[in-house]
């Protein structure tokens, strides 16, 4: 009898949160087109803060960015609510985690613990052919097992191999570029701006014809940069040879936790069929629609996260250098960036009518058709400073937010927009999760990385030349 009373209960608590097929009638609605400029600094302090904190306040920031990113959130929520109403504050909250940020951590959570899992063994002497080759095998493996996971897989090998090196921050520089950013293009799964895509109704393959040759040009010339600068480096330090340097071991060479590799195919499997299977059924959460495809996806994804722990020796993750913090640091600051971010989408959504109209008109010329280069450039720059997922996002509702107009007559649009979200996202620390995670691991490793304008003056030194090149080509 208590059981069945319980049920009952669970019943009354859940139903009218489930729905097959609903209505968005009696939603909450947040018109952008009322919202000031002052709504979008809570945003701006949140992605200054990770820029300049953990310079100036090195040692408050790593023990406190958790709360850092907790305050600024709460700094639009609070006068949010009170301003709007609970009703809507919830709403858009909700909205925002359960359609946006925990997908999004979920996948990062499972590329990153499945990739851990897997560690090269044996000895990798790092030469500059094998330090290139290293590279070309990365930003090749980063669309199918996400940058996170290809960053994950190779930057230890590559650390190890540069060990004995004199010059080796060029090295994980070129890595960040190439692997951790720009191989990622191909797929939903390579870079997180277009698995938010995805989210929205862009196709698993679309990226994949359309961003092929634009990868290939920028990751060739980069390549071929790399390796005459590795090979002079290489020769100014007298060719050395890795002799006093660990050699792990003096193992094989091959690979330990090869289950992963299975698990990594089940990632893509569940990506896929979030993607070609919908059973027109969703669950209402407090107006916000969430589909159930997506919701088996993200339980796929925690059950191979499980497995990976479950069937990966412990050892093989310690030998890895592997630890919890690249992830958690990402889970923290992005939930503070994603909420954060709820005024500066809303704003952009209402298109010329709202307080960033400026915005707009420079990616809309005067005949109200979109201006190409504009939506790279402006993608690909606040993608440097504003991490490029919710940024690519951002940019995907100014440019009307309608997956499959954007794919069809748009399509040069939403190339400029993923092109410059995944390529631009290399260019600060703070423009791709994966960045802060290969820093994180190469600083762990005692490879001093530059600084947040250090790291700048490699990156727009190197790279924005090469998307210039990219505007001349293809926009």
């Amino acid at each position: 009898m208590l059981f069945t009373k319980l049920l009952t209960l669970l019943a009354t608590l859940l139903l009218p949160c489930v729905a097959v097929a609903s209505s968005a009638a009696g939603a909450p609605h947040l018109d952008g087109a009322a919202l000031s400029s002052i709504w979008v600094l809570p945003f701006a302090c949140m992605l200054l803060s990770i820029a300049i904190l953990p310079l100036v306040a090195p040692h408050f920031w790593h023990h406190h960015f958790g709360k850092i990113s907790l305050f600024w959130a709460l700094c639009f929520l609070v006068p949010f609510t009170v301003k709007f109403g609970f009703s809507l504050a919830l709403y858009e909250t909700l909205h925002a985690l359960l359609l946006e940020y925990f997908p999004f951590i979920i996948l990062l959570l499972t590329l990153f613990t499945v990739a851990g899992g897997v560690r090269l063994t044996g000895s990798l002497v790092g030469t500059p052919v094998v330090n290139t080759l290293i590279l070309v095998i990365g930003t090749a493996l980063a669309s199918w097992m996400g940058t996170t996971g290809a960053a994950m897989l190779l930057i230890r090998p590559l650390l190890r191999a540069n060990a004995h090196r004199k010059y080796k921050i060029h090295s994980v520089v070129f890595f960040i570029f190439l692997v951790a950013n720009i191989g990622g293009s191909l797929t939903p799964l390579g870079d997180p701006p277009l698995f938010l895509g995805f989210l929205q109704g862009v196709d698993f393959f679309w990226t994949t014809k359309h961003m092929l040759l634009p990868m290939l040009f920028t990751a060739t010339v980069l390549t071929g940069i790399y390796f005459i600068l590795d090979t002079y480096l290489f020769g100014k330090e007298g060719r050395p040879s890795p002799e006093g340097a660990d050699a792990c071991g003096g193992e094989k060479l091959g690979l330990d936790g090869k289950v992963n590799l299975i698990l990594l195919i089940g990632v893509i499997g569940a990506v896929l069929l979030s993607g070609m299977w919908n059973p027109h059924v969703e669950f209402n959460v407090y107006h916000v629609h969430v589909e159930l495809q997506n919701v088996v996806r993200d339980v796929l994804l925690l059950i191979i996260t499980g497995l990976s722990l479950k069937l990966t020796d412990n050892e093989c993750r310690r030998l890895n250098d592997f630890n919890w913090f690249p992830i958690q640091e990402v889970g923290k600051l992005f939930i503070g960036i994603f909420l954060s971010m709820i005024p500066a989408i809303a704003i952009l959504k209402a298109g010329k009518d709202g307080a960033l109209a400026s915005v707009i008109n420079m990616v809309t010329d005067t005949n109200g058709e979109p201006v190409n280069v504009m939506y790279f450039w402006l993608t690909g720059i606040l993608s440097s400073f504003l991490d490029n997922a919710p940024t690519y996002l951002v940019f995907f509702n100014t440019a009307g937010g309608d997956a499959a107009h954007l794919m069809g007559d748009m399509a040069s649009t939403l190339l400029a927009v993923s092109a410059g979200a995944v390529f631009m996202g290399a260019n600060t620390y703070i423009g791709n999760a994966p960045n802060f995670m290969v820093r994180a691991i190469a600083e762990d490793q005692g490879v001093k990385m530059p600084s947040f304008f250090g790291y700048m003056a490699w990156s727009f030194g190197i790279l924005i030349p090469i998307f210039l090149m990219v505007t001349f080509i293809f926009f």
